[in-house]
Order: structure tokens, then C-alpha cells, then sequence
């Protein structure tokens, strides 16, 4: 019994320490095939989901979840580096938000995380048509981003309503300004980003993620950001840090 049990144990060991010590490094370091993708300011744009005060403020009703993540990342300061570079550069931003609205709570089914959103009140607005209640709300984009977002560089896309921009016009307005290249980045990592990621693949952009512009909920012992890693560098075009994305934009110049 004894010879069967130690081999168990050296196993989860290993598991352990791979979930410790190469995931966080994963995004980096790959032995997968290495692959080609440049960017320039005429074919590409910054995406970013979910700038907004639920995920990212104290205050948010999912701050809770997400704070580990957002702080070992440097989230909230990496996100303003790539809007700041954006804007600096006359690069097209988009921003895809995720809005609720009264009746979008009286839906009849839906999974566990999008439960959680709808039981929380997460991004909820008072009506599709006025503003009243958005400024300093949780669906609200986090104060230090608006100097970024509130200018005719930006795009505001309409709400995603769950994950990813299926059900938005993200696409539409990609293809509208002649963007054939993404730098994707916001909230959260494998939900919002990766399923984000997945659609404009599917639609033929080339996408980049900013792996430390992003962060994950941890819950019952779930890791979303270390979850994402995962199908961030078998997915994505190419998996760059923010400085790497700083870098190469300066040198578009």
C-alpha cells in the first residue's frame, strides 16, 4: 500500500509546484511554435474590456474576488499605461463594457459566474436610454481611465451581455475602421478577454494579449487568471507584457 501511496503524493506534489512556480511564467515561455505578428498604427487597435468600477475599484461589488489578481498584476496601472500610449499614438481604442438593465434580471437561466453578476447587481443601470445613475456607479469606467475614453479617439462599443462580443457590435466597428490587428486587454481574464479573444480569432484578427493588463476572480479554490494563462498562449497571435506592448509602440514612431 505504502508503494502506492508515495507515488500519489509525489504526483500532486508536482502539481503543486507547476501551479506555483510555471504558471505565472507560462505566458512568457512556451515551447510551442513561435509565431510572427507586428503591429502598426494604421491596421490596429486597442481593445479593452471592462474598464469598470465592479471589477476594479474598492468599492466594486466583485473587488473582492479579483483583488489578488489585480494587485500581483498591476491591473488598474497597467491598463492606464496602454489607454495613455493609445491616446499619445492616435490609436483607435475601443472600450466593450458590460451593462445590465432591469430586465435583463428576469432571465430565466444562466451559468454560476453569470448568476453571481445578476444576484450581486453587477453593472447594473437603471434604463438603456438615460444616464442617470452611471456616474460613480459600479457599471461606471474607473475615474482614472476617463480622461482616456472620453474623447473622439475612443469608441465606446454597445454592452456585451455575458462574456464575449457576440452579442455587441465590437466586430462591426473593427471592420468599419479598417482594424485587422488587436491588442486586447481589461476584465476579466477567463471570462470577458478569452472569450473576447476567441470571437475576433474566429472573425480573422490578429490579437495580442496583454497579459499583465488583465486579472482573474479566484473562488472555491478557482483560478481564473492561471486558467486564462493557459489559453492565452495557445490561442492568442502573441502574449506580451504591457512594456513589451509600450516598446513596440514607440517604436512605431
Amino acid at each position: 500500500m505504502e508503494n502506492v501511496i508515495k507515488p500519489i503524493i509525489l504526483f500532486f506534489c508536482l502539481l503543486l509546484f507547476l501551479s506555483i512556480v510555471v504558471v505565472p511564467t507560462f505566458a512568457e515561455e512556451s515551447a510551442l511554435p513561435k509565431t510572427q505578428m507586428e503591429i502598426d498604427l494604421h491596421n490596429t487597435a486597442v481593445v479593452i474590456t471592462d474598464p469598470q468600477n465592479d471589477f476594479l475599484s474598492s468599492e466594486g461589488v466583485a473587488w473582492e474576488l479579483v483583488k489578488e489578481s489585480v494587485k500581483e498584476n498591476d491591473t488598474i496601472e497597467n491598463l492606464e499605461k496602454l489607454l495613455k500610449i493609445a491616446n499619445k499614438n492616435n490609436i483607435k481604442t475601443f472600450i466593450s463594457p458590460h451593462y445590465y438593465f432591469p430586465y435583463d434580471q428576469n432571465w430565466i437561466f444562466g451559468g454560476p459566474v453569470e448568476k453571481l453578476m445578476h444576484d450581486t447587481n453587477m453593472y447594473l443601470l437603471k434604463d438603456p436610454l438615460k444616464i442617470e445613475g452611471f456616474n460613480g456607479s459600479g457599471a461606471d469606467f474607473l475615474d482614472q481611465y476617463k480622461p482616456y475614453i472620453d474623447n473622439e479617439k475612443s469608441i465606446i462599443i454597445s454592452p456585451h451581455k455575458i462574456y464575449g462580443p457576440e452579442s455587441n457590435d465590437l466586430v462591426l466597428q473593427l471592420r468599419k475602421h479598417g482594424i485587422s490587428k488587436v491588442i486586447l486587454a481589461g476584465m476579466s481574464a477567463n471570462l470577458c478577454v478569452e472569450s473576447h479573444m476567441r470571437e475576433l480569432i474566429e472573425n480573422g484578427f490578429e490579437v495580442v494579449i496583454v497579459f499583465d493588463a488583465t486579472a482573474g476572480a479566484s473562488i472555491d479554490g478557482l483560478d481564473g487568471y492561471k486558467a486564462a494563462l493557459v489559453n492565452f498562449k495557445m490561442i492568442a497571435n502573441a502574449v506580451w507584457s504591457t512594456d513589451k506592448v509600450l516598446e513596440k509602440i514607440k517604436k512605431m514612431n
